[in-house]
């Protein structure tokens, strides 16, 4: 498990090791957060901008905090097969 401050975290890149992709930086994603524990569980990214997702449901990328492999200096890196990420529209 990571132990990391959550001022630590904003203005980090969030790096998919799976394919070297940026997916999106902290402070512009939420976290869930376990009331209970403290601990986070996942980061949801919004998703980037495109006619389709304008004009249609806004889908967000949930990803957990499982996935997290190294927290850097600059960046977050993640390890996720995208096409098996969940969208906020099937949580709701």
């Amino acid at each position: 498990m990571i132990s990391v401050r959550l001022s630590e975290l904003v203005g980090k890149q969030i790096i998919n090791l799976y394919d070297g992709g940026r997916l999106g930086t902290v402070g512009e994603s939420d976290l869930v957060i376990d009331l209970e524990s403290g601990q986070i569980r996942s980061l949801i990214l919004p998703s980037r901008s495109n006619l389709v997702s304008f004009w249609g449901d806004q889908q967000q990328m949930i990803i957990p905090w499982e996935a997290v492999r190294k927290v850097g200096t600059e960046v977050i890196i993640v390890d996720i097969d995208q096409t098996n990420l969940r969208s906020r529209k099937h949580l709701l």
